[in-house]
């Protein structure tokens, strides 16, 4: 039996613990040295001849805080007194004339410990230590012991003065601060390591946007000039661009819900609406491997308070995860039904199904299923992992069901639906009103050329009138050259002076006339928004950038 588990405290409680143990500790010190002058007592008495039975008894008899007694020179228990009695759970009756291994837990009495006390006590002159010891009725202790050799006038070994105390309540005080300690050792060490993580995601999620933004940008330029001669490549990139934007965003996400910094804007919709969205979002997976789709949906609105991106988001990801584990040409389901007060969503394939070991960790990050050599199925293994998230933090729930591999599976999604006083909030939205295209003039900046110019011209495109430049140097001696743009689209990540920087300097220099600042950045998170708030941006865009968003925003008044 080990010391009884300590309770589990809050960090209020840490003073009080670190108190005790200091009152514990006090009082340890001062019972070792009652301890030493007990046995200094004993042998003195004996070597003096006056240490008879008598003696010992009304020497000890009062003690009860100690276990005080004597040993024949075979380690035999010769006295007994009642603090003995009280701490190991032995009468005198029981105990004397059994030898002293009988306090032992079975593993220090077989390996020859016991007799090693005996002999440095003969040896030293005084043996003592703490350990486990054992009671009557087999419980264990933490004992702190005194074991003093006892020698008559001439010098010989007439036995042995023991002097043992229960400090069990010391030993827990000190593995509760141990175990404190170890666990604030533990919680610094996960947030130095989700820190880390975050910083690591972060700068990922930089490097890979940075080459995907002119990627996403002259795609979206051809389409914009009716390129129609490379329709098919322009599908193929727009579709690889589309899953890398996805993996990017998806890790980004799972690391925001971690740390609390994601941002929800529940607003009433449709599941319906929303379905659809989701299914644009996994058309090309779906298409690719030639699935058969079918949707079973209620003919009248069936309407929820959730974030419209996110919860696409969710229905995204898992038929996305439909479609990859189920072979080409397979079916996939899609049904929307009310049941009471809640939405659920079913999402149905006839593919890889699940096995019975796998099905309650599919929801945990990095998790997939079996994949042949090839990897052809891809994927990371979070998408099941965000979607659950992301459900929760919207009062909904999510679920798998599989009858094992080779079987399909279902997904459910179940949430509550709009309550009635919200739905004319909802019937009665406004429609939003499309952007209003106005001229302006806009300077870009950005040490990326491809991805500046070709934004450039998109601009240029709508009618915009556009100046380029790779720097806050460039970009500087054009505003000292009497340019005044309206709109500063500035890259964050600028070499020399980032765009922060630049952003206060034009602010300086220009004052009243400084242009609205639009950030552009590879950085997403939300530390990263309110720096680029702070800094006097209007608004911070993640590459690659939503071409329809920005031109948006650059078109809005000043």
């Amino acid at each position: 039996m080990t010391v009884p588990e300590p309770d589990h405290h809050s960090a209020a409680d840490a003073p009080a613990l670190e108190q005790r143990l200091r009152a514990l500790q006090v009082e340890l010190d001062e019972l070792r040295r009652s301890e030493d002058e007990l046995s200094e007592s004993l042998a003195a008495q004996t070597q003096r001849g006056v240490a008879s039975e008598e003696q010992f008894r009304l020497l000890v008899e009062s003690v009860r805080d100690y276990a005080i007694f004597m040993l024949d020179p075979t380690g035999r228990v010769a006295t007994w007194n009642v603090g003995a009695k009280r701490i190991k759970g032995y009468t005198a009756e029981e105990i004397i004339g059994k030898h002293f291994s009988t306090f032992y837990p079975p593993e220090a009495a077989s390996n020859g410990r016991v007799e090693h006390e005996l002999q440095a006590a003969i040896r030293e002159g005084r043996f003592e230590e703490e350990g486990w010891r054992v009671r009557k009725d087999g419980t264990r202790f933490w004992a702190s012991v005194v074991l003093s050799p006892i020698r008559d006038v001439q010098g010989q070994l007439v036995g042995f003065a023991k002097v043992t105390r229960d400090l069990t309540e010391h030993k827990r005080a000190q593995e509760e601060q141990a175990a404190r300690q170890a666990a604030e050792a533990a919680r610094q060490a996960a947030e130095e390591a989700n820190r880390a993580k975050d910083e690591f995601l972060a700068m990922l999620g930089h490097e890979l946007r940075n080459p995907l933004a002119p990627i996403a940008t002259a795609l979206q330029l051809m389409q914009m000039r009716g390129d129609r001669s490379t329709s098919r490549e322009q599908q193929v990139i727009e579709r690889q661009v589309r899953h890398m934007m996805r993996l990017v965003d998806d890790l980004l996400d799972v690391s925001r819900i971690t740390r609390g910094t994601l941002e929800l804007k529940p607003e009433p919709l449709d599941v319906r609406e929303v379905i659809a969205k989701a299914m644009e979002l996994a058309s090309p997976l779906l298409e690719q491997r030639r699935h058969h789709v079918r949707i079973d949906a209620p003919e009248q609105p069936v309407l929820v308070e959730a974030d419209d991106a996110r919860l696409t988001q969710v229905f995204g990801n898992i038929l996305m995860n439909a479609a990859r584990y189920t072979n080409e040409g397979g079916h996939i389901s899609v049904e929307i039904s009310k049941s009471g007060e809640d939405v659920e969503v079913a999402i149905s394939d006839d593919g890889q199904g699940i096995t019975p070991e796998l099905l309650p960790k599919i929801f945990d990050l990095f998790v997939q299923g079996y994949q042949e050599t090839d990897r052809s199925v891809g994927g990371l293994g979070i998408g099941l992992t965000l979607a659950r998230r992301l459900m929760e933090k919207q009062g909904g729930k999510i679920w798998g069901e599989s009858a094992g591999a080779g079987q399909g599976s279902t997904f459910r999604v179940r949430m509550p639906a709009l309550r009635a006083d919200r739905q004319n909030v909802a019937a009665s939205a406004p429609e939003p009103k499309a952007a209003v295209e106005s001229p302006r003039r806009v300077l870009v900046v950005d040490d990326n050329r491809d991805a500046g110019e070709l934004l450039g011209e998109v601009l240029q495109s709508v009618g915009h009138e556009v100046q380029v430049v790779g720097d806050a140097a460039e970009a500087l001696n054009l505003i000292r050259d009497d340019y005044r743009p309206d709109v500063a689209v500035l890259d964050i990540g600028l070499p020399v002076m980032d765009g922060y920087g630049l952003a206060s300097r034009l602010q300086m220099e220009l004052g009243a006339a400084a242009p609205r600042l639009i950030a552009v950045s590879g950085y997403g998170q939300q530390r990263d928004r309110e720096r680029s708030a702070q800094a006097g941006f209007v608004a911070h865009f993640v590459k690659p950038v939503d071409l329809q968003q920005l031109l948006a925003m650059i078109a809005k008044p000043a």
